[in-house]
Parts: C-alpha cells; sequence; structure tokens
C-alpha cells in the first residue's frame, strides 16, 4: 500500500493517491488534473475511483473532471441533502459508515460536520483488519488546529461549531491513538486557524496537543468562532463552482500572446514581478500580485470572475504557472500574456508608471500621510506602527471609499508582497501619492534592533 501526497504550496492544499494491487483512489483533486494522471502512469497504477471530503470553498476541484478523464466513479457526501450547497453532478453518494473497496484496503466514510454540513473524512482499513492505519480528515481535522465553521454565514455558524464540537468528541472518540492522520490543508491555509507547518500527525497527537480536544461544548463554539479568520470573498463562488464541478483545466482555450500592446482596455493587466521590479516601470493600472506569493488567493480574493486578464511577467512560464495558478481558483478569463514583457512594452515606446519604495525613514518623516496597514487584525495584534489606518488587503476593494485620492498614503504589510498589490490597486483607483514600504514590518523591526 502506497499513500502520496500532492501539494500546492500557495493555497497549501494537501490532496492524496492512495494505492494498493495497482489500484488507487483519488482523494481531493486539484484542477489540474495532470498531475495525478502522470503520477498513476508513471507508477503503472489504474485510477479507480476519486472521492471527495467535502464541497471546497478555497480552490476549484478537479473530481469531476478527473472521475470524467479517467472513466471511474465519483463518490462524494451524501449528507447535503437540504443544505444551501449539494452537489449536482453525476455520482455515488456516500453515507456514513459506506465502505469503497480499492486493491486490498478499504476506505470507509466517517460523517465529520462542522467545516461543512456534508463534511466526510476516510478512514483506511486493509482488508480483513478491523485496526485502521490513517484517516484522511479534508477540512474537518488539521495538524494542532480544526476547520472554521462559518463558510455559510453567521445565522449558520453557531450550529456547525456545534456539530464540528461533536465530531471531535463523539464521532472520531473510538479511533485510535496511533491512527496517522492526513488532513486537507497545512500552515498557509484561510480554512482553518493556528494550523502546523507539519504535513501530518496522528490522533494521539491531536489529543494531546491540539487545543479544542480540551474544551467543553459552549467554550470550544465560543473559541472556534473568535478563531475563525477573514474569509476571502472569493469562498461562496468556489462553493458554487464545485456544487456542478469545474470543467477540465486542460479543456480550457490557450493562452494567447500579446505583442507589446494592450488593445483590451477592459481587461485587468497583473503584473507577476517582484516589487521591487514593478515600482521601477510597469503597465500604468496593472496589479503588481507576484507570482512568489499565494498568487491564487489574492487574486480569487481581489478581482470577480468575469474580469478578463493580461499577465506580464519575466517569462512565458511564468505566465504559464499564473494561469494555472488562477485556474485552481475559477479565474479562467485570461485573455494572454505580453510576449517579451516589460523588456518589449519599453523598446516599443509605451508609456510606463512608477510606484515609489518607501523607506523607513520616509514613515518616520512623514505628516500627514495615511500609513495603510493592510495586514490582517491578528499580525497588527502583535505590532504595528502607531496612528496606521488598518484595512486587509482583500477588503481593501470595497474600503476605498474610506481613503481620499488627493491624500499621501504609504502602504505597509509584513513583506511588502502585500503592500505593493495595495498600492498598484490605490494608483488604478486614481490616487495620486502612493507609495508602499519596501521592506515591510520585518524591516523595520530589524531596524529597531
Amino acid at each position: 500500500m502506497t499513500i502520496e501526497r500532492f501539494e500546492v504550496p500557495g493555497l497549501a492544499q494537501f490532496s492524496y493517491m492512495v494505492e494498493d494491487s495497482g489500484e488507487a483512489i483519488v482523494i481531493d483533486p486539484m484542477r489540474d488534473i495532470t498531475r495525478y494522471l502522470d503520477a498513476a502512469a508513471a507508477k503503472g497504477w489504474k485510477i479507480t475511483h476519486v472521492v471527495e471530503t467535502h464541497i471546497h470553498a478555497d480552490y476549484a476541484s478537479g473530481a469531476k473532471a478527473l472521475a470524467e478523464r479517467t472513466g471511474t466513479e465519483l463518490a462524494v457526501s451524501a449528507h447535503d441533502g437540504g443544505e444551501r450547497f449539494q452537489y449536482s453532478m453525476p455520482h455515488r453518494g456516500l453515507r456514513d459508515g459506506d465502505v469503497i473497496q480499492v486493491g486490498k484496503m478499504q476506505l470507509k466514510a466517517l460523517h465529520t460536520p462542522g467545516h461543512t454540513p456534508e463534511h466526510l473524512s476516510f478512514v483506511l482499513y486493509e482488508q480483513g483488519s478491523s485496526e485502521p492505519i490513517a484517516i484522511f480528515t479534508g477540512d474537518f481535522l488539521f495538524v494542532g488546529a480544526l476547520g472554521r465553521p462559518d463558510l455559510l454565514g453567521e445565522a449558520e455558524s453557531t450550529r456547525l461549531a456545534a456539530e464540528l464540537y461533536r465530531s471531535v468528541s463523539e464521532r472520531i472518540a473510538g479511533l485510535p491513538d496511533a491512527l496517522r492522520v492526513y488532513p486537507g490543508h497545512g500552515a498557509g491555509s484561510l480554512c482553518g486557524a493556528g494550523m502546523s507547518d507539519r504535513p501530518e500527525s496522528t490522533l494521539g497527537d491531536e489529543r494531546a496537543t491540539n487545543p479544542y480536544f480540551g474544551y467543553g461544548e459552549q467554550e470550544f463554539v465560543c473559541r472556534i468562532l473568535d478563531a475563525s479568520p477573514e474569509m476571502p470573498s472569493y469562498y461562496p463562488r468556489m462553493k458554487e463552482l464545485n456544487s456542478v464541478g469545474a470543467v477540465a483545466f486542460e479543456s480550457l482555450p490557450e493562452m494567447k500572446t500579446l505583442v507589446a500592446e494592450v488593445s483590451d482596455t477592459s481587461a485587468t493587466v497583473i503584473d507577476l514581478r517582484r516589487p521591487e521590479a514593478f515600482g521601477e516601470a510597469h503597465i500604468p493600472g496593472a496589479l503588481n500580485i507576484g507570482l512568489g506569493g499565494n498568487i491564487a488567493m489574492w487574486t480569487g480574493w481581489l478581482l470577480p470572475p468575469e474580469t478578463d486578464i493580461i499577465f506580464v511577467g519575466e517569462t512565458e512560464e511564468d505566465c504559464r504557472e499564473a494561469r494555472t495558478a488562477l485556474a485552481r481558483v475559477g479565474l479562467d478569463r485570461i485573455a494572454g500574456y505580453l510576449r517579451g514583457g516589460m523588456a518589449a512594452w519599453i523598446a516599443a515606446g509605451h508609456s510606463t508608471a512608477q510606484t515609489k519604495q518607501a523607506t523607513a525613514a520616509d514613515i518616520e518623516l512623514a505628516t500627514g500621510a495615511v500609513i495603510l496597514d493592510v495586514r490582517n487584525a491578528a499580525e497588527r495584534a502583535h505590532g504595528s506602527i502607531a496612528g496606521t489606518q488598518g484595512i486587509p488587503l482583500g477588503e481593501l476593494p470595497a474600503a476605498l471609499q474610506a481613503l481620499s485620492p488627493e491624500q499621501e498614503v504609504i502602504a505597509v504589510c509584513g513583506s511588502g508582497y502585500r503592500s505593493s498589490a495595495a498600492a498598484s490597486l490605490l494608483q488604478r483607483a486614481g490616487f495620486a501619492h502612493v507609495s508602499h514600504l519596501g521592506s515591510g514590518m520585518a524591516g523595520l523591526e530589524s531596524r529597531s534592533s
């Protein structure tokens, strides 16, 4: 038996392929399904089943596309009846206790609601054994954390938090401490708060160290709701998409090459380069959402799905990587990429814009400027510049009216990535005096130490 993990670093998402006797089952696949097809082909495995733990909110699932491509069974939760989001693609509905046979192993469905009403975990057994060897917990149980219960809005949050408590205290109570835990996410995901950077654990370790295993129900509900991080605005859209199933990534139109022009003035230019390069020269109105950070989450959060997008990157490969990343959050309308990047744009004689990189001294000398901290509330609670105005980056498009386009604004974040994105958003909206702290708060802290 083999368990292979697949990771998407930006989204901190884990999917799995579990094999026995040459047969394999894929759990929670991403939309770019060639990674699973290539891995199975390289090892001589046959994918016989595709399963999902729940209707995902943070990325576009590849479950429907992979099942169709391989001609295999798609098995998902049957506990979605009467809920706001329900599976509507062809599938086998799994209820608590149902079993999928793959080779000489069995995968048993365990209903673990709370993150979502229909959520399933999958407990792995060797055939003929009553002692399980692993559990795939999706977004129910992470290493050091649990899934957030607020995805369906405030009206449902308390109910789902109570269900999550029962999943922890009752539904997995009879499982052994030695059971290996394979979660659906790691540190960096916003599907829960406080996740460890360890990719797996044991149930015994979680019972001993995960704080949510030690609370009574009332305290549990209060703490899990208070801990939920800010929720990206695109999450409900992903749940709607995953209810019906996203089209295969491979079926999307080929990305076009644009030659030193942006003729479609309605398209949004996303500059994939580092903040330093973007600041020196960029296409006027471009957004700086760098490839090196979590481009999928931030682009999904900041742009509506009907946006036509043009990429500017250092290389064609960078632009293709960005296209894949955006498809993972359902942003499919890629108009093309600028061949030759900014060098070609400048050589063609087109105008450019700049974004000033502010320094710590600029912050100290600024009088009358708005110091805009675009980190989240938890980050700001650990230290911030006195007198700053806090607006998390994901909330900035909806909060522009709270700022004056004529006032000087200096954006600040942890490292300079988000503040550059914020500055580009402000410039695109017509703000005339914008800069960002290139070194981020990390630079300020090192300067003062």
